[in-house]
């Protein structure tokens, strides 16, 4: 494992680390994760972005979290909380209801990633491949949905490990 950990190119930031720590889950994983449901270019490079809401398949990112905030309440008006997902690893505000008090604790980027860090160790089954869980952690029927979704989180991953392509048995022992 060490050796990974010595190829990898990005090194997820402390708050990453911290959260899949905390639920027993790689935090090259939770970052891939976040990659793919927040990510937004800045200065030329992809980085998840804290306050973005997905309404109803629409994205939309806020400069500051009092302004996502605003418009997640806007949306809550407008559309049913299963369809709008909420900060960096775009957690549904109906499906995820039990998991958060107030609406706009979900942007706030700790407790976010602490639920998805959460919600991706009740996916995954040890010993398992842990894109089989990236991929329930969108959609947990499976299917092509989810299937598409582990390929597109598959190539964040990768850039993350500094790997072109992972094997099986790298996924399952992930640092």
């Amino acid at each position: 494992m060490a050796t990974l950990a010595a190829a990898a190119q990005e090194v997820p930031p402390p708050a990453y680390q911290l959260a899949a720590q905390r639920a027993g889950v790689p935090s090259t994983v939770l970052y891939a994760v976040a990659l793919q449901e927040s990510g937004a270019r800045l200065n030329g490079r992809l980085i998840p972005w804290p306050w973005s809401l997905n309404v109803a398949g629409v994205s939309k990112r806020y400069s500051t979290r009092a302004e996502a905030c605003t418009g997640l309440h806007q949306a809550l008006r407008q559309v049913p909380a299963t369809r709008i997902d909420a900060g960096l690893g775009q957690i549904n505000l109906g499906y995820q209801r039990h998991r958060y008090r107030q609406p706009c604790d979900l942007l706030d980027p700790y407790v976010n990633l602490a639920i998805a860090a959460e919600i991706l160790r009740e996916q995954h089954t040890p010993g398992e491949d842990w894109l089989v869980a990236i991929g329930r952690y969108h959609r947990p029927a499976g299917g092509a949905p989810a299937a598409r979704y582990r390929r597109s989180v598959d190539q964040h991953l990768a850039r993350v490990l500094g790997r072109h392509r992972l094997d099986a048995d790298t996924r399952r022992v992930l640092p």
